[in-house]
């Protein structure tokens, strides 16, 4: 993650009214801090922390999963070779995912639904507003990535779309 992207998270953040905001991925940790003071000033504070290779090293010592392991790449590398053609759509903003516009009505889209560009996906619940996430592509549903109402983070997977 370069500065800039950085940079348009803490501003993101900033405008989101959001008071605390933890981002993890690979390689490091963002911890992103907002205060506003009865003074109207608010003070941002980011924390980058590099992850160390200790937490990967724990999980290998385990020896009786370590005859299992070498057929258990092949898997994913079959499965990543499958999603390169399919169009991943991706959540705009952190918030709860909902399949449904409310609980009694049936879900936006199901898996082998066809949609078009502009089709209403789901809803993302961010700060008590519903969000309206619309596709745009048209294809096919391929797989649903998120569990109905589970909270998502800013630019994690959603759907995979078949553009064929």
């Amino acid at each position: 993650m370069d500065i800039k992207e950085i940079q348009s998270l803490i501003k993101f953040v900033a405008k989101s009214g959001a008071s605390e905001v933890k981002l993890e991925m690979e390689d490091l940790k963002i911890t992103i801090k907002t205060t506003s003071e009865n003074s109207g000033s608010e003070t941002t504070v980011v924390q980058q922390i590099p992850v160390a290779a200790a937490p990967q090293q724990i999980a290998m010592p385990a020896a009786p999963e370590a005859p299992a392991q070498p057929a258990a790449p092949a898997a994913p590398e079959k499965q990543a070779e499958d999603d390169s053609k399919y169009i991943t759509i991706k959540s705009p903003i952190i918030g709860t995912f909902y399949r449904k516009p409310s609980p009694d009505k049936p879900a936006f889209v199901e898996v082998g639904s066809d949609i078009k560009q502009g089709d209403v996906l789901c809803v993302i619940e961010a700060m008590k507003l519903f969000n309206d996430i619309e596709s745009e592509v048209s294809g096919k549903i391929v797989k649903v990535l998120v569990d109905d109402s589970t909270p998502v983070e800013f630019d994690q997977p959603l759907f995979l779309v078949d553009p064929s």
